[in-house]
């Protein structure tokens, strides 16, 4: 009939009616397609208009290389004021009694936080800026988190040994190759101006000491007080200037003056910002995984110079291994004794692959819709050894998915600026976890406790192994039986307030120091009060 109709050229008013309200409904589409991301979303048009659909699941890039070292950051994402955790701000609509809610509780709270709150002001009887005796060099060593921990450790030497600290140089020859300088990672200025009341802090040593001579002296690791006063102080005698030829771990974590402790808290909780560009494109970088709901930070550490350095091999072939060892050997400090990889994992010195951490997550009852941000360098193996992570939790995500190349390219070549926003990152995160207790596990999880005893789930890699062992044997399989094991030993491994560990028992010497828990792990007692004490 209608066919008919348009032949004889009588119009039908339906089908006029019709194409009238298709014409419209177009004419809308393309209208408030123009006018929504121009006025509504303008940042998420220019990306996308840039071919970078960074908000969208695409398979993962792994960051090119880097020690991610711990750094705090504060500022617009400040260490007493941060962004409002995600659990809050986007459940708090469930119904409690849902098995919903439920799950998300478990999953994602963090542990109570026991009314601690930070107390890092100096007591009534800390005496004000010493009159300084000469000038404080230090040479910082590692990457980033060590050098990190070792500048707050300076700034406390030089307020014992009544120094005035020389900005500090940043470690520009070890395995990363970084060539930033201080000013490129932290906010100098403000690394000055907030630590005048405790230390004088000069950027660089003055010209007309340019030509004095140095003593150069590599400080004892893990020392008391009592070897600064009797051991470097005498040094003034016949020097201005004492030029510390390492940085890291040379204060002990515990028995030290509590205003030298809430000293070190005050450096590295507030006086070393990022530099003003690394804590902008950071802030931003945790907003984008929040977008979306919650999100885990795992610091994968699986990268070459880990592997090499902890001699483990498991999981890789001839030539990985052979490659590793020979980078080993090749390396002076790292080559001071042979290393049975067998053993190291065995005892859990050796940190997870990317599988066993896949099946650890899963285990613990995330889901495989969860977003899993990696914080890591490259990963040794590539595609091939995230393979089994990827099947099990296929939303892998990291700051070259989820930012432009143009975003990324002022901190692209330079390893420690790369960590740094790995660092804010996993500091922001709804749960935070580590692969291996390194120096940037270790200070991301000190820094969380900080805030507020946030969600740190530190896998057991000792107990691990030898459930991952059972697997590969085939007397155990992934399922109710194994994630009830790995829930129960895990049960208080989730970031809940505590007393800082000393050493193991039964350790003499130097290995009392070595088996602490490290200062900048948990800073309880001495940074962190009953919020009625404080």
């Amino acid at each position: 009939m209608l066919r008919q109709a348009r032949s004889q050229g009588v119009k039908d008013p339906s089908a006029g009616t019709m194409v009238r309200v298709l014409w419209f409904a177009g004419y809308l589409t393309i209208a408030l397609g123009a006018l929504l991301p121009t006025f509504l979303l303008p940042e998420a048009w220019s990306i996308l208009h840039s071919g970078h659909h960074y908000l969208l699941d695409v398979p993962i890039m792994l960051p090119k290389r880097g020690d991610f070292g711990a750094q705090m950051r504060t500022g617009e994402l400040s260490s007493r004021q941060e962004l409002l955790p995600l659990h809050l701000s986007q459940f708090e609509n469930l119904d409690i009694h849902t098995p919903q809610f439920k799950v998300h509780q478990k999953l994602w709270k963090a542990q109570p936080n026991q009314g601690f709150v930070p107390c890092t002001e100096p007591s009534p009887s800390y005496a004000g800026r010493l009159k300084p005796r000469g000038y404080l060099m230090v040479s910082s060593n590692g990457g980033l988190n060590q050098m990190r921990a070792g500048i707050c450790d300076m700034v406390a030497v030089a307020r014992l040994i009544n120094a005035t600290l020389v900005v500090p140089e940043l470690d520009k020859r070890s395995f990363w190759q970084d060539s930033s300088n201080f000013s490129d990672i932290f906010n100098i200025g403000h690394f000055i101006e907030s630590l005048k009341g405790d230390v004088p802090i000069v950027k660089r040593l003055p010209k007309a000491l340019y030509h004095y001579p140095k003593v150069v002296k590599q400080f004892r690791s893990w020392s008391s007080v009592k070897y600064y006063e009797e051991d470097i102080v005498h040094l003034w005698q016949n020097h201005k200037i004492i030029k510390a030829a390492k940085s890291d771990s040379r204060l002990a974590n515990n028995n030290l003056p509590l205003d030298i402790q809430k000293l070190r808290c005050r450096v590295s909780y507030d006086a070393l910002r990022f530099a003003p560009k690394i804590e902008a494109f950071g802030k931003k970088l945790v907003e984008r995984m929040r977008s979306n709901g919650p999100y885990i930070a795992l610091h994968l550490r699986y990268e070459k110079d880990m592997l090499a350095f902890s001699g483990c091999t498991y999981g890789l072939n001839k030539t990985e291994a052979l490659e590793l060892t020979t980078i080993r050997q090749n390396t002076p400090h790292w080559r001071i004794k042979k290393i049975n990889g067998t053993d190291q994992r065995s005892r859990g010195f050796c940190p997870l692959t990317p599988t066993e951490v896949g099946i650890f997550l899963h285990a613990l009852g995330y889901p495989e819709s969860t977003r899993i941000y990696i914080a890591a360098g490259e990963i040794y193996g590539g595609y091939k050894q995230m393979a089994g992570l990827v099947a099990r939790f296929p939303h892998l995500m990291s700051k070259e998915t989820i930012s432009t190349v143009e975003e990324l390219a002022p901190f692209a070549k330079h390893a420690s600026q790369m960590a740094a926003l790995d660092y804010i990152v996993s500091v922001e995160s709804d749960v935070f976890v580590p692969s291996y207790s390194g120096n940037m596990a270790r200070a991301v999880e000190g820094h969380r406790r900080f805030l507020g005893h946030r969600k740190t789930i530190s896998p057991d890699r000792k107990q691990l192994v030898a459930l991952y062992d059972k697997l590969d044997r085939g007397d155990l399989q992934e399922g109710p039986e194994l994630a009830i094991l790995i829930n129960e030993i895990h049960q208080k491994r989730q970031g809940t307030p505590r007393k800082r560990k000393g050493p193991l028992k039964g350790t003499k010497g130097w290995d009392r120091f070595r088996t602490e828990e490290s200062f900048y792990t948990n800073p309880n007692p001495e940074c962190l009060c009953f919020q009625s004490q404080h």
